[in-house]
Parts: structure tokens; sequence; C-alpha cells
């Protein structure tokens, strides 16, 4: 049993490169995606995942499937389209989340056709879905060194974040901190989508950044548990779908993204903290 869970890794350089950066997405993009959650702005994710597509095309039609063109197109795609998303919701009377369903809509498109200019329908899958077997040294230090940005700006930026999450009326009346606060989270967002994207596509970077996030509200209530607990949710999706990809044909990132979704259902049925059976248990009188 003990060989079935370490035989891979331990024999395959390919295993052990592809758990270390699913480790340092593990550990940066679930926290980001719980401010989201307790934010709303959960779809915004969605369609930020997306809105890096265009600028990565762009990378590589310019210099093939380089690593830094296609990391930094992805960057400033998405937060142009983050800003662009803000910019017209303030200017028009479309709210934001209608202004940024436009963007993701035109950005997902754009990106497909500028691939299928130049690629090959290979090359559109591995943007589409990444290719979390084939990290090389470049792609590791470039998930390890944003796992630690994104972990440490979340540490200085913590409590105006969760002030802003919770009472941001409150926080715009006592500090000038809320619209840099929101911008730095927005950069935080993009950030991690385009390490996502290194290892597990557009289509499914979200979901690492989500799917734990949602599941850990039914394990916890406050915003230091939910972080732990996403994160011990990543970790186990991480390392259970590289060992289901590796012992069967289902792909490495859909692979991570189907048991964290695995989790999410256990944890809606049998979470402590508002699951489905919990709320079926007769409770004490005053217990609420």
């Amino acid at each position: 049993m003990i060989e079935a869970l370490t035989g891979p890794f331990a024999e395959f350089s390919f295993m052990r490169r592809a758990l270390v950066g699913c480790l340092a997405l593990s550990l940066s993009a679930p926290p980001i995606g719980v401010f989201l959650m307790l934010r709303r702005m959960s779809l915004m994710g969605d369609a930020m995942s997306h809105a890096i597509l265009p600028g990565a095309a762009i990378g590589y039609l310019l210099a093939g499937l380089s690593l830094f063109a296609m990391s930094l197109g992805g960057f400033a795609a998405g937060l142009a389209v983050a800003l662009a998303a803000g910019l017209v919701a303030r200017s028009t009377v479309l709210r934001e989340d209608a202004s940024l369903a436009a963007f993701y809509l035109l950005s997902l498109a754009l990106g497909v056709a500028i691939i299928s200019i130049k690629g090959s329908a290979i090359d559109l899958l591995h943007v589409l879905f990444g290719t979390v077997l084939a990290l090389d040294d470049t792609a590791i230090l470039l998930l390890v060194s944003i796992a630690t940005v994104s972990l440490a700006a979340l540490a200085i930026i913590y409590r105006p974040l969760v002030l802003e999450c919770f009472d941001p009326q409150f926080l715009r009346s006592v500090s000038n901190l809320s619209s840099p606060t929101h911008l730095a989270f927005l950069v935080l967002v993009v950030l991690n989508l385009v390490a996502g994207f290194q290892a597990l596509g557009t289509l499914m970077a979200v979901g690492i950044m989500l799917l734990p996030a949602i599941a850990a509200r039914f394990w916890a209530e406050d915003v230091a548990g939910m972080f732990v607990t996403s994160v011990l949710i990543a970790l186990i999706a991480s390392i259970t779908g590289l060992l289901a990809s590796y012992y069967t044909s289902v792909p490495t990132g859909p692979a991570i993204i189907l048991v964290c979704g695995a989790l999410y259902v256990v944890s809606m049925l049998a979470g402590a903290k508002g699951g489905l059976v919990f709320g079926l248990v007769p409770r004490r009188h005053l217990e609420a």
C-alpha cells in the first residue's frame, strides 16, 4: 500500500515535479478562493481564468510555448480585463458581473482564435487543460515564487481584506485602504490564475482555487479555519489526483479537479458546519 502511494514519486522525476507544482498551487490558490467566496465573487474567478487566455495566446503567437512570454501575457491580459470590467461598471449602467461576463466570452473566443492561427489542436489542448506532468524546473520556480509572493501579500493585507469582506463601508469610513486592498487582491487573483494556468490550463486553474475554498465552508466558520481547511483539501486532491492519473488513463489536470469536486460533494453532505446530513440531526433545545 505504501509502495503504491510513494512509488510513482520515488521512481519518476516528472511525478516529483508535478507534485511540487501542485503543492505550491495548493498553498496559495485556495486562500485566494476563500476571499473570492466571502466577497461573493466566485464567478469572477472563473471569468478571470478565461481573461488570461488572449494574453497567453499572444505570448504563444510571438514566442511559441515560452513560459515567460505566456505568463507575462496572461498576467497583463487578466489584470487589464479586471480593471476594464471595473471601469465599465463604474462608467455605465452595467453591473460588474455583467461586464465581466462580456469580457470573459470575448477573451475565451479571442484566445482560442489566436492559438488556432499558429498552433495545432495539441497546442490548444495544452493551453486549455495544462500539462502538469510536463512541468520543468523553470515552471516549478515560477509556481513556488508566485505562492511565496501570494502568501506574503495576503499576510500584509489580511486585516483590511477581511474587513472589506464583512463591512466594506466601515473600512472606507476609517481608512483609505479599501481601493488599494481591492487592487492588490485582484493582482493576487490574476497571479494565481497564471500559476494555475501553467499546470492545469485556463479551464482548470480556477478549480484548484475555488472548489477547496467552497468545500472548506462546510468545515469551518472563521476565515483562518477556512484557510487551513481549504489548503488541506487542495493538498489531498492534488496528491490523489496525481496518483489516480498515474494508475488510470484520466488526464492529470481533470483528475485533480474531479477529486476536488468529490471532496466538495462529501463536504456538502457530511460537513459539520451546515452539511446536509448534519442539518438533519435533531438539535437540543436552544442549540442553534
